[in-house]
């Protein structure tokens, strides 16, 4: 791997980290806290529903 993608990778996480924690801190903790929990919930939502049409929407002969 060069230096050079090392560096990006470097930033980039680093960059995840500060993002991360600058959402948990303060007022904005509550918020962002409920803002991924409903987003869990939408998208354990959707897997639900695609699974259980497949699952009626199958017919073997």
């Amino acid at each position: 791997m060069s230096t050079t993608r090392k560096i990006a990778i470097g930033l980039g996480l680093a960059g995840g980290a500060l993002l991360a924690a600058w959402l948990l801190t303060g007022d904005r903790k509550k918020k962002t806290k409920e803002f991924v929990a409903k987003k869990a919930n939408d998208l354990k939502k959707s897997f639900a529903k695609n699974s259980d049409t497949e699952d009626q929407d199958v017919h073997y002969v």
